[in-house]
């Protein structure tokens, strides 16, 4: 039982398209207006490189909300395998209006740190800190979230 989904996260198509879209756009834009009316060198190069990194990350964003994220009674995890975070290593979970967090999501602070990760619009991680959220469903990240607590308030035993 230990290996049962209790809650899922993953962007729906729309959302998915929105954030992609609205990247490439930029880039596209970027880097036309470098061509179409040329300033001096050093900016049309820095425009060049704003526009690349702008389809760069576009693309990242389609790679990464193709996956979804799963929460089990033991861990937050990708659909990839890959392990988000530990339920026995969650120390803090921060979901205030006012928290560094991804948009549509929640903050967690973990016990020890983690390898660096980036999956743009769905999760990052970063020493300690993991955001869940981004182009995902309000809904779905805040009732991720709330289970998510309860699984820790269980292991804390305040429950």
């Amino acid at each position: 039982m230990q290996d049962e989904i209790l809650a899922t996260v993953e962007a729906s198509a729309p959302r998915r398209w929105m954030g992609v879209g609205m990247l490439a756009a930029m880039g596209l834009l970027v880097i036309y207006v470098a061509f179409a009316t040329p300033p001096a060198l050093e900016w049309q190069i820095f425009l060049l490189v704003v526009g690349g990194l702008s389809l760069w990350l576009a693309q990242r964003m389609m790679q990464a909300t193709a996956h979804r994220i799963e929460l089990t009674e033991t861990e937050l995890r990708s659909s990839t395998g890959e392990i988000i975070a530990r339920i026995d290593e969650v120390e803090a979970m921060d979901r205030g209006v006012f928290a560094f967090k991804p948009s549509n999501g929640f903050l967690l602070r973990t016990r020890s740190s983690g390898p660096r990760r980036w999956y743009p619009g769905l999760w990052w991680r970063l020493g300690r800190r993991v955001g869940i959220g981004g182009v995902t469903p309000g809904r779905q990240t805040k009732f991720l979230s709330e289970v998510l607590a309860a699984l820790v308030m269980e292991r804390d035993g305040t429950a």
